[in-house]
């Protein structure tokens, strides 16, 4: 399929330019990637024994992008990042790392899929959503995208109305919880890619389902993360229980910032994921002016009224926080839903007699009393 690039349809306040990645364009692809610190930058396109075929410099720009459009390059060829002429990587915005998160990058087109759930508009609220948690690797023994597609129409007329899938962003090896994914836009190739990430989402639509992805903000996965190469992604300023957080607030966190805003919203309309549940957002520091996650909430909402569509973002956090679901405009976080998962912390302490990190709040069954009622311990109003 041909046709000019567009950007992502919501504004993202960054001066970097977007998009990032590979692109492809009416005459080939636009390759961009953020380096500010790279004194040269070339893309090494691959022919398909993986040798080198040609390199070609990308030139520097606006908030230290390197870009270029290369002719004669189309969807579905390899290529790397080369950085100050010697050190070859994959794509910090790659797609699809279908020789896993070591391997060369792959050119995807996403307006090349012919989506089927044109009259699809997404949920309106939570009250809409009885979501059923799903893990690709282990939903069926082959542990794919498509493997999920049979069981669609057996688990709506059970009642669900969601299915969340637990994050697929590509991480090391064919199967894990997700959790340690280091290339955020690209669907883990052992699943089955973008390809079947999209059939997978089509065919939910089709049988009245909506898509829930978690994705994962708070840290990246030790193996295959490349980022530190391309830039300052992360800071020594804050500690997480992951190791360094992502730089959010720092020197340089212009970038990583809009790196991580438009994956958002790729999901969104690359993917036409319906909501989007946010990873441990208490991990995620910021003391900036305004917070990376009300732009991130802000974007997604906009992104999908540019396409005619409703997004949901729920945030996982253990600080029971009413900014978290108050509008941006009145000074919150956005966020359409938050996690509760203090009925969780009093059950399982209560069975286990753990009392540490998450549990140390809830030491008997009173706990589980309070959170029946209430969805936070110890209860409190809502402003």
């Amino acid at each position: 399929m041909t046709g000019t690039a567009a950007p992502i349809p919501s504004p993202i306040p960054t001066p970097i330019p977007a998009p990032l990645g590979a692109t492809v364009t009416d005459g080939g692809v636009r390759f961009a990637v953020w380096a500010p610190h790279a004194r040269t930058v070339h893309v090494r396109l691959l022919d398909a024994s993986g040798a080198t075929r040609v390199e070609h410099p990308l030139a520097l720009g606006a908030g230290g992008v390197h870009a270029a459009e290369v002719g004669g390059v189309r969807q579905g060829d390899d290529y790397l990042i080369v950085l100050d002429g010697d050190r070859a990587l994959p794509d910090p915005a790659s797609r699809w790392q279908p020789h896993g998160v070591h391997g060369a990058s792959r050119v995807v087109d996403p307006r090349a899929h012919a989506w089927s759930d044109a009259g699809w508009t997404g949920v309106r609220s939570m009250a809409d959503l009885v979501i059923y948690e799903l893990h690709v690797g282990t939903f069926m023994p082959e542990g794919t995208f498509d493997a999920i597609i049979p069981h669609l129409p057996h688990l709506a007329s059970d009642g669900v109305t969601a299915i969340e899938l637990m994050p697929v962003a590509e991480f090391p090896g064919a199967r894990n919880w997700g959790y340690d994914g280091v290339h955020l836009y690209a669907p883990q190739s052992s699943y089955g890619g973008p390809e079947g990430l999209r059939r997978l989402v089509d065919a939910a639509h089709d049988v009245g389902l909506a898509v829930v992805l978690d994705v994962v903000y708070n840290h990246l996965g030790p193996e295959g993360n490349y980022l530190d190469a391309y830039g300052p992604y992360f800071t020594d300023h804050y500690r997480t229980p992951w190791g360094r957080a992502v730089n959010y607030d720092g020197p340089g966190s212009d970038g990583v910032r809009a790196h991580v805003i438009a994956n958002a919203c790729h999901w969104i309309t690359e993917y036409h994921v319906d909501a989007l549940r946010l990873d441990a957002i208490h991990g995620i520091y910021d003391m900036g002016a305004r917070h990376v996650l009300a732009e991130l909430t802000d974007a997604v909402h906009a992104a999908a009224t540019a396409m005619g569509r409703h997004a949901l973002l729920i945030a996982e956090s253990d600080q029971s926080d009413p900014r978290v679901t108050r509008p941006t405009s009145q000074h919150g976080l956005g966020f359409d839903a938050q996690w509760a998962d203090d009925l969780h912390h009093a059950v399982h302490a209560a069975l286990t007699g753990e009392t540490q990190g998450y549990y140390e709040d809830f030491c008997d069954v009173a706990p589980i009393a309070a959170t029946l009622a209430s969805p936070f311990f110890p209860p409190r109003a809502h402003p």
